[in-house]
């Protein structure tokens, strides 16, 4: 198999991050859980037909909020190493709810990913192939926009703005493709055509996962910016650059290379300064 080569490349990230240490499930959803009290944030619950998602919001929440700001997690823990799935995707480093926390403008809140910071009876539909193969499947993105559904009522708003950060900018992708109140969509090092992102690793396809490349005609009224880092070799410049090559010339959403950032680093310091060029 070439999956090897991708999954070793996630192992060398994910020991770079880690320190070699892995956390076990209950340590990463507290660590997730005090980041956000710190920053007055609390820890809810949204309930699907296929999962129980995890989220987080801030405290109070306030009502009549013409545009809600949702960020959508990464993959997280998906592998241990080159050849054993994890148990559990919760994340040991949560980009995307740094990214949130960060955000100092509008009304925000923070989406996790299918069996991310959950756990017992919560857990139900947590197949494995959830945060493998099948990552971006249907009931995937239907449970995500059913998530959505409940944030938007919370916050009372009336459109929204998605971000995925790394596998939730195909999520955040595929789930603005079936809407029709996403004023903007962000990805930041998403994974936005995992077709030439496997290709260019030379791993196995992510079978029974949509390509959010393939939902290029639904998102082409979809005002979208996608930075990439310049020195992210776990999905680069080229999956992004693969996506807006679907569009017509005058539609291609605009790319964003922050040359000093990887997948991982040189985003939560900048996304201040970042996310206030839309966010206002």
């Amino acid at each position: 198999m070439k999956r090897g080569r991708l999954l070793l490349l996630l192992g060398c990230l994910l020991l770079a991050v880690t320190g070699c240490v892995v956390l076990s499930p209950e340590q990463r959803r507290e660590n997730a859980r005090q980041l956000a009290a710190t920053a007055g944030w609390q820890e809810i619950r949204l309930p699907t037909d296929a999962f129980v998602l995890a989220g987080f919001v801030p405290q109070p929440v306030g009502r009549n909020n013409k545009t809600l700001t949702i960020y959508i997690e990464g993959d997280g823990l998906a592998w241990l190493n080159g050849s054993t799935i994890s148990p559990d995707p919760t994340p040991i480093h949560p980009i995307a709810l740094q990214l949130a926390l960060r955000q100092a403008q509008g009304a925000v809140a923070y989406l996790a990913r299918p069996c991310q910071y959950v756990g017992n009876e919560e857990r139900r539909g947590c197949s494995r192939r959830y945060w493998t193969d099948r990552r971006f499947a249907p009931e995937v993105i239907k449970a995500a926009n059913q998530a959505i559904d409940l944030l938007k009522e919370r916050f009372g708003a009336q459109q929204l703005v998605l971000v995925g950060y790394s596998g939730g900018g195909a999520v955040a992708a595929l789930a603005a493709a079936r809407r029709h109140d996403v004023a903007l969509l962000v990805t930041v090092a998403g994974n936005l055509d995992h077709q030439q992102w496997t290709k260019q690793h030379q791993a196995s396809p992510l079978t029974g996962s949509l390509n959010p490349a393939d939902a290029w005609h639904d998102l082409q009224g979809v005002p979208q910016l996608h930075f990439v880092g310049g020195r992210d070799t776990v999905v680069g410049r080229g999956v992004a650059e693969a996506f807006a090559a679907r569009f017509p010339p005058d539609r291609r959403p605009e790319i964003r290379l922050l040359p000093d950032a990887d997948h991982v680093a040189g985003w939560v310091e900048q996304w201040p300064a970042l996310s206030a060029e839309w966010a206002k």
